[in-house]
């Protein structure tokens, strides 16, 4: 348990960003994550409202316990409690510690945006935050509470969105559209101050770390104002690609219908 949760250092090395442990480890939380959140979907689709929250108010209380709990070890483990500065959940799959509570517990149009927001970066964060995070692959074992911990919490940010979709709990309403950019904003704006405060790298937003954003980071040689604002467009663009791709695939299906 003492190597497990990092108590005084791991003393294994760590396999390394895309060996075949790291591999098998996150495939195999993609197809729990996958089949859960279609079944569940599936077995929920046609039963009301309340019913299918339930899935999501478990999801919400699940991530963020993890996510204490590896707060906790953390800072138990440093003997430091100024480490908490760089657990703050800024990152771009951290907002969901935030955003599925919302979609869980909320109600009217805040809850239809946050439903939304998870909708739209639930899967990219899972995969980003699993196969893409070579900054926490080449830095800890593959089965130790960081990687694991880590796994889970991105784990339940996908399901949550295949959940979502598949349940029909989407509504994906153009008038919302402006609470998703403001959200997203919003956390970009935070994350950069306090990156600046501290110097750290929430939301990637200082450097790549090892993650496909190396790409866009060596592309301009590291310009500290062009690169963050290439991050924060490439959100953007995101968000209105997946609306337009959404839009697109619901009218196909109209049409089909008639």
């Amino acid at each position: 348990m003492r190597e497990f949760f990092g108590f005084g250092g791991y003393q294994r090395e760590a396999e390394g960003y895309m060996s075949w442990q790291h591999l098998l480890f996150v495939s195999t939380l993609m197809a729990i994550m996958i089949g859960l959140s279609v079944w569940l979907g599936l077995r929920n689709r046609n039963k009301d409202e309340k019913t299918k929250n339930k899935i999501l108010v478990i999801s919400a209380i699940a991530i963020d316990a993890f996510e204490l709990l590896k707060i906790v070890v953390c800072c138990w483990r440093s003997r430091d409690m100024s480490s908490i500065l760089h657990l703050l959940p800024l990152f771009l799959c951290s907002i969901q510690l935030i955003t599925i509570p919302l979609a869980a517990f909320s109600k009217g149009r805040i809850k239809a945006a946050a439903l939304d927001f998870v909708f739209i970066f639930g899967i990219l964060g899972a995969v980003l935050g699993t196969y893409g995070a070579g900054q926490n692959y080449n830095a800890y074992p593959v089965l130790s509470m960081d990687n694991v911990v880590s796994g889970i919490t991105h784990s339940i940010s996908g399901f949550a969105s295949l959940y979502i979709v598949v349940s029909g709990m989407a509504s994906m309403k153009k008038e919302n559209i402006w609470i998703t950019f403001s959200i997203l904003l919003g956390f970009c704006v935070v994350a950069y101050v306090v990156n600046v405060v501290i110097d750290y790298n929430y939301m990637f937003l200082m450097r790549g770390d090892g993650t496909p954003y190396d790409i866009f980071f060596n592309l301009v040689n590291g310009n500290k104002v062009l690169y963050p604002l290439i991050v924060v467009v490439l959100f953007l663009l995101y968000i209105t690609a997946f609306y337009a791709i959404y839009f697109w695939i619901q009218k196909r299906a109209k049409k089909s219908q008639k």
